[in-house]
C-alpha cells in the first residue's frame, strides 16, 4: 500500500514539472518571438545636434532637445522593440518636445503599467507633459491616467484606445490610426470611445496602416498601407504637435 502510495506521489510529482517545464517553454517561445526594430531604415532619421539622445537606467530612450517646450512619455506596441519608435520620438524633439521612449519588461507594457513612475521628477524643468503609446501600449498609457491624469495635460493613442474611463477628466486627447489598420479591434475601439472626454480628436491617417507609427516591418494581419513609412510617422508626429502646441 505504501509503495504504491510513493508510486502514485512520484507520478503526480513528474507530471506537474513536465506541465511547468511545457509552460514555461511556451512562455520562453512567446515572449522570444517579437517584432525587431529596423536598424536600417530607422539610421536614416539620425538626431540633429541639438537633440541630446541618451538612456536611463531602466533602459528608457530620452530624446532631448535645447529649450524643450513640453514632455511626452511614451509605451510601445505589444512585442515591439521600443527601437522602432525611434523616428516618431526624434521628429517630435525636433520641434521641442522631450520625448522618453519606455523599455517595457518582455516588450509588453501590460508588465509595466507604472513604467512612466519618476521620469517627470528627472526633468523638473519641464511644466507640461503627456503620455501615450501605440496599440496595447496606448491603452496601458491610459490606464496609468487613471491616478494620475492630474500630473498630465493630455494623452495621445495611436492605434489605440482606452479601457479605463478618462470621461470626467481635464485631459487633451488625441487618437490616430490608419484607414488601413487591420490590427486595431474597431469594434473595442467603438465600444471604449465613451472612455474618452467627449471632445476628445479622432485622425484617420488615409493609406496608413498599424505598424507604421514604427519602423519594424510588416505586421501580421495588418493591413497594405498606400503610403510610405516615414510618411505616417512625419504625418503622426504633425499631429500630435497640434495638440500639444
Amino acid at each position: 500500500m505504501m509503495i504504491k502510495l510513493k508510486r502514485k506521489i512520484c507520478v503526480i510529482t513528474v507530471s506537474v514539472i513536465v506541465a511547468l517545464a511545457l509552460l514555461l517553454g511556451a512562455c520562453a517561445i512567446y515572449l522570444s518571438d517579437y517584432y525587431r526594430a529596423d536598424e536600417g531604415a530607422i539610421a536614416a532619421f539620425a538626431p540633429e545636434d541639438n537633440i541630446s539622445v541618451f538612456v536611463l537606467d531602466n533602459e528608457s530612450v530620452v530624446f532631448e532637445p535645447q529649450n524643450a517646450t513640453a514632455g511626452f512619455i511614451f509605451y510601445p506596441g505589444g512585442k515591439v522593440e521600443h527601437d522602432a519608435y525611434q523616428p516618431l520620438m526624434e521628429a517630435l524633439a525636433r520641434k521641442g518636445i522631450l520625448c522618453v521612449l519606455v523599455k517595457m519588461p518582455f516588450n509588453l507594457a501590460v508588465f509595466d503599467v507604472n513604467a512612466a513612475e519618476g521620469v517627470r521628477e528627472q526633468f523638473p524643468e519641464i511644466k507640461n507633459w503627456y503620455i501615450g503609446g501605440h496599440s496595447l501600449g496606448g491603452s496601458m498609457a491610459a490606464s496609468y491616467l487613471t491616478d494620475h491624469a492630474s500630473e498630465f495635460k493630455g494623452l495621445i493613442l495611436l492605434g489605440s484606445y482606452s479601457t479605463a474611463d478618462l470621461s470626467d477628466t481635464d485631459l487633451s486627447v488625441v487618437s490616430i490610426y490608419g484607414s488601413e489598420d487591420k490590427v486595431l479591434n474597431r469594434e473595442k475601439y467603438d465600444e471604449n470611445r465613451s472612455n474618452l472626454p467627449d471632445d476628445f480628436t479622432e485622425i484617420v491617417i488615409e493609406g496608413g496602416c498599424h505598424a507604421y507609427f514604427g519602423m519594424y516591418g510588416a505586421q501580421d494581419g495588418d493591413g497594405t498601407p498606400t503610403i510610405a513609412n516615414h510618411e505616417q510617422i512625419s504625418l503622426t508626429a504633425e499631429h500630435i504637435l497640434k495638440m500639444i502646441k
